[in-house]
């Protein structure tokens, strides 16, 4: 077997956005909410499902899946496969816009029903050494969940370094899989969630189409370009904070520490 890439654009939705194979979908949500045996989640709606003339000319950094269970609770799965600007900005407004359009202005608010955003990132946010976090608006004193209805999931890839005797969790055999499938020539025998035994299948590229592996190439050239002019324009910023630094006459060591740059780099500015 050879597996694709799930990070890939073009394979993480074919995954969980199939409308046709969303036991992948349900298995992974289940893993990642906490929710009580009895409101598992058992069926949902994909809202954008996977459509392959759609994604062709599709954004590369931010891949989302949309989705919603019969009580009405929203889920927004995002792979982002490099960090920009205003990142918790984005993602609060893009929360909120999911939860406010539920009703039109004025509207009974007791249709509102939960979003919960879940977050695949392969860079690292905040300080917890977990590789996943959850996020709610609690009481700093009393950690009590007065404002409920919002909650935010991350799973910080570069943070996760279990191997496959040590995952003991259905969230570390799912983060094990998006992680490390492409670099597997067979299902790991500890495997056997059905819904995580589906998304295996979709990703063995002998389950695919002609058309998908030359979708799933072009997205995966697509992706290289952009991480390569985000890491350009990066550098560029730095450099010209570099530049103002060593004019106001800075030390070395802080220009480094502020900026990243080697002190070569520094030196031939």
């Amino acid at each position: 077997m050879k597996f694709v890439d799930v990070t890939n654009d073009i394979a993480f939705r074919k995954i969980f956005g199939n409308e046709n194979k969303k036991k992948s979908l349900i298995s992974f949500l289940n893993a990642v909410i906490s929710l009580p045996k009895n409101e598992l989640i058992v069926d949902v709606e994909i809202t954008n499902p996977y459509q392959l003339g759609k994604l062709s000319d599709g954004k590369s950094t931010i891949v989302d899946v949309k989705a919603k269970d019969k009580n009405g609770n929203v889920f927004i799965v995002e792979m982002q496969i490099a960090e920009f600007d205003f990142f918790h900005k984005r993602i609060l407004y893009y929360t909120s816009q999911s939860y406010i359009s539920q009703i039109n202005k004025g509207g009974n608010y007791k249709k509102l029903s939960p979003v919960y955003f879940i977050a695949i990132l392969e860079f690292e946010i905040g300080q917890n050494p977990n590789y996943f976090s959850k996020h709610k608006v609690l009481d700093v004193e009393t950690k009590e969940q007065v404002i409920q209805d919002v909650e935010f999931n991350f799973i910080e890839l570069p943070k996760f370094t279990k191997t496959i005797e040590e995952l003991k969790s259905n969230i570390d055999q799912w983060t094990y899989f998006i992680k490390n499938a492409e670099n597997l020539d067979v299902i790991p025998e500890n495997v056997h969630d059905e819904g995580l035994k589906e998304a295996y299948s979709e990703a063995n590229q002998q389950n695919w189409t002609k058309q998908e592996l030359e979708e799933y190439t072009k997205a995966s050239i697509k992706e290289q370009d952009e991480i390569g002019r985000i890491e350009f324009a990066e550098k560029k910023k730095a450099c010209l904070i570099a530049k103002n630094m060593k004019e106001n006459q800075e030390p070395i060591e802080k220009i480094i520490q502020y900026t990243g740059l080697s002190k070569d780099e520094i030196d031939k500015l």
